[in-house]
């Protein structure tokens, strides 16, 4: 069975239906090459009797784009063999679109990556006019640049400003966006009508050409010489470099591929362009980044750690108690998805704020054009803000999102779990406090969980799983799918205090604020976070979480310790924040005071009394950057692996993707153990000796580590 379907009809125009045999999905791998390298020669032997071109595909997608399997197999070792094949490639499609016949590229569905890049070579670009339908270059968003053309088309198509979005963001659009931007030409309401139009517009353009191909042509607003344009280009790079902080090498390359090749003919720049992409693509940013956000993802969103029983289900009433920052979060995102909410507090005043909540981000769609006044009430008609917990009859589920505190959480589970359906499920969502602990107020433990949301539940994607000791698998299934139907990612961990997320991500503050504490500059530890990598320094967050929060959770974890008979180990960092609490009355971003200033009006600011009550200025002067960035990555990559030691983490995928989209661990390492691997096993290992010798046991790396490193085995 042939890839390209091959057919001429009587009017000449020859249709070309892409198929790849046994896939989903048509991808750019060695099959497809070899089809396209033999249509191509079919073509040009067929050149008489040929008046047009439509390509097409038999799939419900378009074309999906290039075949990562391959992609993170390519090293420096055969790089020169990749670059050829690269080469090749585009001389194929080169060849289509200067063959002198009208091609169309006829998308009857989602286009990405290398799949869009095939419909750039086509002279006209006709889409289905349906919503779900992406169109997009997402490669940057995997570490990679767009390698089949897109950085030499696109920036001649829509200017080199206009382009630079789609090609360094990875942005993804539906057709109507696509036909406003100019990236398609014409919509279609239906199948029919996608290969009609395609017939009449050869018909129409018996000769057609690229603009790039015809005698005279400018790229659109300038080229790179052209003094506004070379005035932005100049500042680019810098601008550029703020936002990636130098951990993302792929945008610094898209952006010098488009220029460089903005500067020459088309079949130079196409050389240019796959120099680029063979180099980028041996990265090991690249690699760590396809590793954790193509296959780690996709093992997770297929159901790698659901129980294979019971069968899939879904959430039709959810009950939510407590109308906060988070239980109106998770309503939202719930109604959102057409679940039927009750949103229970202490009081209807109280319940309707948290409906409130979701009231001010559905206006905001609605001023943005994504949502009319129709569909707006359509969701807060789904939430049901009360204070009465008989609303709560029939619910499927229902999650606890009180205050941290074990009295508060036990009081509203005994008093809300009898109006569980029969065979509904109770979750808090506590973000440290032990399931099994909480659950021992359940009437069923077995259908007790953790369902962990992050702030603001409507941005963040993760949620964090958490099995208590007696909880069973029809719960944790339950749980999954919800998660699922409200698209979220889920991760399924152990019961632990802290779980995994909070645990990390309380190394990372707690790091930050030792080495404030160790006489460095705040400005270095904060600036130190961003270039590792982290989206926000560890200062910063920890005012966003709230320093008083902070201390009562260390305060319940202490109390919840020593009850259980155990030791409390103080962390450096308890000192500071009792200080600045208790001492300084510096609560938190909420309280308007923190590590940080809010003025009312204006920028936040480090609070200037940091520098005299904590920086040792020779110790200041002298801060080694690196060490720094490396003490808050380490900090956290080695608990990481103790939670997989302790079994607290079942699955290395979970580990990546959740220290990534839960505490925003930097991505480009392809999260907390893939960072461990890149780093190399042994080199990691003497390094944390080395770091435990110098600045705390913190840092002595479990005996897990040690004995991958001893076997050369990664975390996989």
């Amino acid at each position: 069975m042939t890839a390209i379907n091959y057919e001429i009809d009587n009017d000449g125009i020859l249709t070309l239906t892409i198929d790849m045999p046994g896939q989903s999905a048509n991808t750019m791998n060695a099959a497809f090459r070899e089809a396209l390298t033999e249509t191509v020669q079919k073509v040009e032997g067929d050149a008489e009797k040929i008046n047009g071109i439509i390509i097409t595909s038999a799939k419900d997608t378009f074309f999906a784009g290039g075949d990562l399997n391959e992609l993170i197999q390519v090293t420096n070792d055969n790089a020169d063999e990749f670059f050829q094949t690269i080469l090749s490639l585009k001389a194929q499609m080169r060849k289509l679109e200067t063959l002198g016949k009208p091609v169309v590229a006829a998308m009857n569905g989602t286009a990405l990556g290398g799949g869009y890049e095939l419909c750039l070579a086509s002279h006209r670009r006709i889409v289905l006019d349906d919503p779900g339908i992406k169109i997009g270059l997402p490669e940057v968003t995997l570490g990679l640049l767009p390698g089949g053309g897109a950085c030499v088309r696109l920036p001649r198509l829509l200017g080199l400003e206009k382009a630079f979005p789609y090609l360094m963001e990875g942005k993804q659009i539906d057709p109507q966006t696509a036909l406003k931007e100019g990236m398609v030409d014409e919509l279609a309401s239906s199948q029919e009508e996608l290969l009609k139009k395609a017939r009449e517009w050869i018909k129409a353009n018996p000769e057609s050409k690229q603009p790039w191909d015809q005698k005279g042509f400018r790229i659109p607003g300038g080229g790179p010489n052209h003094p506004a344009m070379a005035q932005r280009l100049a500042i680019g790079p810098a601008m550029l470099k703020e936002k990636t902080k130098g951990c993302y090498p792929a945008p610094e390359r898209i952006m010098a591929a488009a220029v460089e090749g903005a500067s020459v003919d088309v079949d130079t720049a196409d050389r240019i362009e796959a120099r680029h992409f063979t180099e980028i693509t041996c990265s090991q940013v690249a690699k760590n980044m396809i590793h954790t956000f193509w296959f780690g993802l996709n093992a997770i969103k297929a159901g790698g750690s659901r129980p294979d029983a019971p069968a899939k289900s879904k959430v039709k009433k959810v009950g939510i108690l407590g109308a906060g920052m988070m239980g109106a979060g998770i309503a939202y995102v719930s109604a959102n998805r057409g679940i039927e909410v009750v949103l229970k507090d202490v009081s209807s005043e109280n319940a309707e704020k948290g409906k409130a909540y979701s009231d001010k981000l559905l206006a905001k769609k609605v001023s943005r054009g994504q949502l009319d006044e129709a569909g707006k009430q359509k969701v807060l008609d789904r939430i049901n803000a009360t204070e009465n917990a008989d609303d709560l009859a029939g619910c499927d589920l229902i999650i606890e999102a009180v205050f941290e505190d074990s009295d508060l959480k036990a009081k509203v589970t005994q008093e809300a779990e009898p109006h569980l359906a029969d065979n509904g499920i109770f979750a808090s969502n506590t973000s440290t406090i032990p399931i099994t602990q909480l659950a021992r107020a359940s009437a069923n433990a077995q259908k007790f969980i953790g369902l962990h949301f992050f702030s603001p539940v409507d941005k963040m994607p993760l949620v964090e799983i958490i099995k208590g000791e007696q909880t069973d698998d029809e719960p944790l299934a339950k749980a999954f799918d919800y998660v699922m139907q409200i698209n979220k990612t889920p991760i399924v961990v152990n019961d632990s205090r802290g779980f995994f997320t909070s645990r990390v991500f309380g190394t990372f503050v707690n790091e930050g604020i030792t080495l404030l504490s160790e006489g460095f500059h705040p400005a270095s530890v904060e600036n130190a976070g961003l270039l590792a990598g982290m989206p926000v320094g560890p200062l910063a967050i920890c005012d966003e979480v709230s320093l008083t929060l902070t201390q009562h959770i260390r305060d319940q974890s202490k109390k919840d310790t020593e009850a259980a008979g155990g030791t409390w180990d103080p962390h450096p960092a308890e000192a500071v924040i009792d200080a600045m609490v208790d001492q300084h009355g510096r609560k938190g971003k909420a309280a308007g005071a923190g590590f940080y200033e809010y003025p009312e009006n204006g920028k936040k600011y480090l609070w200037p009394e940091l520098e005299a009550l904590y920086v040792d200025q020779d110790r200041a002067r002298n801060a080694d950057l690196t060490l720094l960035k490396e003490r808050l990555l380490f900090i956290q990559a080695i608990e990481t692996v103790r939670c997989l030691e302790e079994n607290v983490l079942m699955e290395v995928r979970d580990a990546n993707i959740g220290s990534i989209f839960g505490i925003g661990f930097a991505a480009w390492s392809g999260g907390a153990l893939q960072y461990i691997n890149q780093y190399g096993l042994q080199a990691f290992t003497e390094r944390a000796d080395e770091l435990a010798d110098r600045f705390g046991e913190r840092f002595r790396p479990p005996e897990l580590l040690r004995e991958h490193a001893a076997k050369h085995q990664y975390f996989e």
